[in-house]
């Protein structure tokens, strides 16, 4: 597949249109409702030196590969960023809209508020603010997070040895924290949409001494409103706060926190039936629920940071980081089993559950960057340490009546008697530890001709319970990352890399013995663009993926499950777009095709589309520069998976439109206007489970801003 693309005559304007035309996801098979990794996991970014334009879809440079401050074009991996403009033009004010718009990226929205995301066709595990983060146990995301608090996001795709040792070959995304500046900045907004929904922001920066030396910043919302979904509202309250102080002229000091909270009603846990017993799909209502009215779920995340930078007058600089998560949950739970009858509506029974959980993280990095000179050339090099502790607490209580009937579909209105949650109990607790070094350099071997060499060293080891199952893990390992980069003309590069991952575990064979670490390996090749001064990025890669020695349940001894290790493998093409198109217009887009087998060839995870494209452009009127105006688009082909009661659930291929127009009334104040799903087109938000729900209709949004 790599010739074809080698061949490609790439011009800007050829690479863009080829990008723009193409726009023309181990959870169980049956939801359950009190998993023991269902807690809120942790969603940690990656700081970038300069400015970028505020107005741009794309970015300057990324340490989000290599740990080195490289362009995109000099990256020899497949990285997207989305800017802090274009998440403000398309209102994307969650981290679902936000990926749901990303090259590569899948959201598996499973229930009201957990989702999974996936890439090259394995669970995405790796979330860092700033660089810093661990791999969650779990692909699941627990509430709707925000994205008020980040300046831009970068996705890594494949294995990223270098910046996450553990973890899935999926893709590592790195939030980006907005940052205080020292001339004064302020900005709010307003917006009311479809269902009710209102929405508020603030942001507020600068100097907090006369000197300037002491700067902060302050950025706050709050979002609240019903939806389309029946009996379903939720409550969302964000605040970041960050102090940044020069201590002298080459070493500053950053302390950070950030509190975001989500409450929600009537939302599912689980999903809706998706077929009757005679097989049919039960096609409800695009609102339909399974939730009661007392069902609720509240969510907290807290995250405190402190760094440290030092300048040194050879061009070297060290950092040291210190961060604190805690992300805590507690709800009342409602879950419904069974598969219903298509003449009666009858065939769902309860589970009622009340769940909470406590996760803890503590986290260390250290690293120093700089240049040497050997052979007569320079050259950059990367090095450092990494130390964390997290724990896990969570409780379920069961509730009274588990395995009561309920009314038929076309009766239900989520009326059901909240019991007492006293029926069984049970939860887990365990620690993880992991410890990491890592160096890596970035050879000038030529002027056109560079390659970065680097490994990890990493020590992980879990301990615990969960529901009754150990947790032990224990592994060590050293990745490997080598990456090279050919300047083929000023604007364009040839690239090709390859990097390792791995992820401990906890399973044990027919033999009692704990399976040996799952591996990750990601191959990858392309030719990259950069054009006007940076403005404009473009990247076609070719890919071979592989997962080796995933653990999965293989027989039963006794009462006990045993497992074994299985393969899977995914080959594929990405192209990707970003920047200034033409003046005025600004894009992202992508296009990505995959073919994902397991061990015997058989096609895998058949509810993951094979073919996806998305789209996004503004366009500022050169005769009316107050006026801008945009559009989106999603496509991916059809998805299915098979029941084990030979039922087939399928989703046929769709696309969805949104719409943007933003007037300047005057230099401080514009009004904005966005449309979703614009052709109201009804569809599935997932099939990763046995249930589903639908994707909301079509909605609209009026954002008043002012700046400062």
């Amino acid at each position: 597949m790599a010739t074809p693309l080698f061949s490609l005559r790439l011009t800007p304007a050829a690479l863009a249109a080829a990008l723009l035309c193409g726009a023309a996801h181990a959870a169980p098979d049956d939801a359950v409702p009190d998993d023991p990794q269902a807690s809120p996991q942790q969603m940690q970014t990656v700081v970038v030196q300069g400015e970028a334009d505020p107005r741009s879809y794309t970015a300057p440079a990324s340490k989000g590969s290599a740990r080195l401050d490289l362009s995109l074009r000099e990256t020899p991996q497949s990285v997207s960023v989305i800017t802090r403009a274009q998440l403000d033009d398309f209102k994307l004010d969650s981290v679902n809209d936000m990926l749901g718009m990303t090259t590569g990226v899948g959201v598996e929205r499973v229930e009201n508020d957990r989702t999974y995301y996936t890439a090259r066709g394995f669970d995405i595990t790796n979330f860092q603010y700033d660089g810093i983060g661990i791999p969650f146990s779990s692909g699941l995301v627990t509430g709707d997070l925000d994205t008020v608090t980040f300046e831009r996001v970068d996705v890594v795709r494949g294995a990223n040895g270098l910046m996450s040792a553990t973890g899935n070959p999926s893709a590592t995304v790195n939030f980006i924290r907005k940052r205080p500046t020292a001339d004064l900045r302020a900005s709010a907004s307003a917006t009311y949409g479809t269902w009710g929904k209102y929405r508020a922001e603030g942001d507020l920066s600068g100097a907090l001494n006369e000197a300037g030396t002491v700067t902060g910043r302050i950025v706050g919302a709050y979002q609240d409103g019903d939806s389309y979904i029946d009996r379903y509202s939720q409550k969302r309250k964000v605040f970041y706060g960050v102090v940044e102080a020069k201590l002298d002229p080459a070493t500053t000091f950053t302390l950070g926190h950030s509190n975001q909270e989500v409450d929600t009603k009537g939302g599912m846990w689980g999903a809706l039936p998706l077929y009757y017993t005679d097989l049919t799909p039960t096609d409800l209502p695009t609102g339909y629920s399974t939730s009661t009215d007392w069902a609720r779920n509240h969510v907290e995340d807290q995250r405190t940071f402190a760094e440290l930078v030092h300048k040194f007058d050879n061009g070297w600089h060290a950092q040291a980081t210190l961060a604190r998560n805690v992300v805590k949950s507690d709800g009342k739970l409602f879950y419904t089993y069974g598969t219903p009858d298509r003449e009666t509506g009858l065939g769902l029974y309860s589970y009622p559950s009340k769940y909470a959980s406590d996760n803890k993280q503590t986290l260390f990095d250290a690293s120093a960057t700089g240049r040497f000179t050997l052979g007569g050339r320079q050259h950059d090099l990367t090095f450092g340490g990494s130390w964390s502790r997290s724990t896990l607490d969570d409780v379920s209580l069961y509730g009274q009546g588990i395995g009561t009937a309920l009314p038929a579909l076309d009766q239900w209105n989520g009326s059901y008697p909240e019991p007492t949650f006293d029926a069984a109990t049970d939860g887990s607790a365990y620690v993880d530890k992991r410890k990491s070094v890592f160096i890596a350099a970035r050879w000038s071997l030529a002027d056109a001709l560079h390659l970065i060499t680097g490994v990890t060293h990493t020590k992980a080891d879990s301990n615990g319970q969960a529901y009754g199952i150990s947790s032990f893990k224990s592994a060590t390992k050293t990745t490997p990352y080598a990456g090279v980069t050919y300047d083929l003309t000023p604007a364009l590069t040839t690239y090709a890399s390859y990097t390792e991952i791995f992820s401990p575990q906890s399973e044990t064979d027919i033999d009692g013995q704990t399976l040996a670490p799952m591996e990750g390996k990601t191959t990858e090749a392309g030719i990259k663009g950069e054009w006007f001064g940076g403005k404009l990025n473009a990247s076609a890669a070719v890919y071979k993926t592989k997962q080796l020695g995933t653990a999965e349940q293989a027989g039963m001894n006794g009462i006990k499950a045993y497992y074994r290790g299985v393969d899977a493998e995914s080959k594929g093409i990405e192209l990707d777009l970003s920047g200034e198109v033409a003046r005025g217009l600004q894009a992202s887009g992508g296009f990505t095709v995959m073919n994902l087998e397991d061990e015997q060839g058989n096609a895998a995870k058949t509810y993951m589309p094979r073919r996806t494209a998305h789209v996004a452009a503004t366009y500022t009127l050169p005769m009316l520069p107050q006026l801008k105006i945009g559009a989106n688009a999603n496509w991916q082909d059809d998805i299915y998976r098979n029941e084990a009661d030979g039922a087939v659930i399928r989703q046929a291929s769709y696309a969805t439109v949104g719409l943007m127009a933003r007037y300047d009334i005057s230099k401080q104040v514009s009004l904005a206007v966005n449309a979703y799903n614009v052709t109201d087109k009804k569809y599935l938000t997932s099939l990763y489970w046995s249930q589903a729900y639908y994707a909301a209709p079509r909605n609209a949004s009026v954002t008043l801003n002012w700046k400062y």
